[in-house]
């Protein structure tokens, strides 16, 4: 296995990555976004509005 950062090998304590300095550097990747997760917004509301009370 290689490091994501550099393509040097693994070391252990470090995995996947082959050093701190790699770790920090894929760290501040994600701060500044460069790396962003996908996001599917779900729709809490219905689609029908509710009909109104009935106030007697």
């Amino acid at each position: 296995m290689t490091c994501p950062i550099c393509n040097k090998p693994t070391v252990e304590a470090y995995k996947p990555f082959c050093s701190k300095r790699c770790t920090d550097v894929d760290l501040a990747r994600w701060f500044n976004e460069a790396y962003s997760a996908p996001v599917i917004e779900i729709d809490d509301e219905p689609d029908e509005e509710p009909s109104p009370a009935n106030d007697n």
